[in-house]
């Protein structure tokens, strides 16, 4: 019987996942991938594929679990599997330049980004950008590790020096160095895509001692985390009936990237042009937010829906997952 595997190394973030899948019925495997081999003489087993691998699993210790993610991804997709976020996906996923790069090709307005490997460059590229201020971000980090807003150069050269620097280094030794955006209002608004259509957006609001930057600073995967307990009252509000052209450029961005599962956040600047700053393929759902909207179908249950009817196409059948969600509704 083919099933639906899930590719991850934080079992923590599955725990919604799962009560989808017993919810809908449907098999499922987990492959924990933090370290491990690949049988690459061999074929994989059938079924559906879904790649949750984070950017930031060296921050839970699992240095190259991207690494082995993928070589997994590249074994499957060589054998023709359904992939959910192939290697396409995972690259972007852990590589913020790439992200900035892949947005631009696709018409879509980022933050000025310049990156630099080392103190003395990472420096000059900050003063290259003018009298700031300046946000400082890790290529890869993830959870918002390493994002720091600075409006001194002096400042910037004082963290590196620091202990900070050195606990929160990107793990690729890559600085990114970016254009402040002063945002309009006090929030950030992150759209959420299931099978590569939009499914909903969120208002995360930052006034809470956060400062706002076109970075992944505002910690909206650590606050979408089931694992870290409720957020703050009203700090994360489903926006209802979002509906704005930029969705339909990002579904586009999604399918020609490979992406199929992701949340994207934007900010507005004091003009209202919007900044993209952030694509999120292990992406997670914020529990109290989709209860007080009272969605009937919450974002991890659309997943499980979406992987189920992938698997449907496979060679296991039976009843479509859509129909069981819509029968428990």
């Amino acid at each position: 019987m083919s099933r639906i595997t899930v590719l991850h190394e934080n079992s923590a973030w599955l725990e919604p996942l799962r009560a989808a899948f017993a919810e809908l019925g449907l098999p499922h495997d987990e492959w924990f991938l933090d370290q491990g081999v690949i049988a690459f003489d061999r074929a994989p087993p059938e079924g559906v594929f879904y790649n949750r691998m984070s950017a930031s699993s060296h921050t839970r210790g699992h240095r190259y679990a991207p690494e082995l993610t993928r070589g997994v991804l590249t074994w499957l997709e060589a054998h023709g599997r359904r992939v959910v976020n192939t290697s396409r996906a995972l690259a972007l996923e852990v590589d913020k330049l790439g992200q900035v790069a892949a947005l631009g090709r696709a018409g879509l307005r980022t933050p000025r980004t310049v990156a630099a490997v080392g103190r003395a460059h990472t420096l000059e590229a900050a003063r290259g950008f003018g009298p700031g201020p300046w946000i400082l971000k890790p290529n890869r980090g993830g959870k918002g590790l390493g994002v720091h807003l600075f409006h001194a150069l002096d400042e910037i050269a004082a963290y590196l020096d620091g202990p900070g620097a050195a606990e929160e280094a990107p793990i690729d030794g890559v600085w990114l160095i970016q254009d402040y955006i002063r945002p309009s209002e006090p929030f950030i608004t992150r759209c959420e895509f299931v099978g590569g259509r939009f499914l909903y957006a969120v208002r995360v609001d930052t006034r809470d001692g956060f400062e706002l930057c076109p970075a992944d600073a505002c910690n909206v995967e650590n606050a979408f985390c089931p694992a870290d307990g409720p957020a703050a009252p009203n700090k994360f509000e489903i926006v209802p009936a979002f509906h704005h052209p930029i969705t339909a450029r990002y579904e586009r961005f999604l399918a020609d990237n490979g992406i199929e599962i992701a949340g994207i956040e934007f900010i507005a600047d004091q003009s209202g042009e919007l900044y993209t700053y952030d694509v999120n393929t292990n992406t997670n759902y914020n529990a109290q937010a989709e209860a007080d909207a009272g969605l009937p179908v919450t974002g991890m249950q659309a997943v499980a829906a979406f992987l189920g009817e992938e698997l449907a196409k496979q060679p296991y059948r039976g009843e479509t997952p859509m129909d069981a969600l819509a029968a428990a509704q």
